[in-house]
């Protein structure tokens, strides 16, 4: 007999909630989720306010975390520019999602020409370096948040369609698509009602880890200028405006850095986890363990 809460769901829930980092990691993102939401309820000055009287001072009890060679508060950017960059970082893995996945199963489903096709044109995108991918577009687009979304997401993209072709190629010769094929159902519908919900799990465990890459690029392309333009604080300009000052106000690149950190290391952790309890092999395990 099984023991009670042994459902699948439940199972998962357990094993992420007994995994120390990807809680951790699920906090720290909270945090920041919360920060960025309610910026305006909890920065303590206006971010865009200068005061050249009071440029460039360290770390006090007015200015927590100083003030930037402007006189502007440090840490009300600090938590202005949480909101672009996350905002940067979850558009990016949305587009790379709705890219990637469709193209994922219509690859691993249709087979021969089409797989073909598709599987070469992603081996061109991966054979680019992601940031110089990423660097190209810009280049085309113009610099700006919302472009660095559409060329952060883009580089996404063949991860996305890798993953999703394998487990469609294994889904695909289970019983029930074989049911729904003699059904007469449509291809398409097959695709949406029986393989996509099978293959959701190894998607979810992508997208938290892209997310944190997603932020990284985004920060990385923000510190060479192509990201949000001035006077909005996003992570990586904030860190690009720093570099004049590193030695006489050091403050200006910790914080951001430590910021920027944080996030990626938290979304890291909460893949990790992710990737461990939603592990089929582990799910098994603990089937055969509460039907004991």
């Amino acid at each position: 007999m099984r023991a009670e809460g042994s459902s699948p769901r439940a199972r998962i829930m357990a094993k992420l909630v007994e995994n120390r980092g990807a809680m951790i990691g699920a906090g720290i993102m909270c945090c920041l989720l919360l920060m960025s939401v309610f910026a305006y309820l909890v920065m303590p000055y206006d971010p865009f306010e200068t005061n050249p009287r009071s440029a460039l001072q360290p770390p006090t009890s007015q200015h927590w975390m100083g003030t930037d060679n402007l006189g502007r508060d440090v840490l009300s950017r600090l938590i202005l520019g949480s909101r672009w960059s996350l905002r940067v970082g979850l558009i990016a893995v949305g587009v790379s999602a709705l890219i990637g996945v469709p193209l994922g199963l219509v690859a691993g489903y249709s087979g021969k020409t089409v797989d073909a096709w598709i599987s070469r044109g992603v081996e061109v995108l991966m054979a680019i370096p992601a940031i110089l991918l990423a660097l190209g577009i810009v280049a085309i687009l113009g610099p700006g948040a919302g472009n660095i979304m559409i060329a952060v997401g883009v580089t996404g993209v063949p991860r996305y369609a890798r993953v999703v072709r394998a487990s469609v190629l294994s889904a695909r010769e289970n019983t029930y698509v074989e049911a729904a094929r003699a059904a007469g159902s449509p291809g398409i519908q097959i695709m949406a009602r029986h393989i996509l919900p099978n293959v959701l799990s190894p998607v979810i465990v992508i997208s938290t880890i892209q997310i944190a890459g997603a932020i990284l690029s985004a920060s990385s392309l923000g510190f060479l200028g192509l990201g949000a333009q001035p006077p909005i604080p996003e992570w990586g300009e904030m860190l690009s405006s720093a570099r004049s000052f590193m030695r006489t106000a050091w403050w200006l690149t910790l914080f951001p850095g430590i910021a920027i950190m944080l996030s990626v290391l938290s979304m890291n952790l909460l893949g990790d986890g992710l990737r461990d309890a939603l592990d089929p092999r582990l799910l098994q395990a603990g089937s055969h363990y509460s039907e004991r």
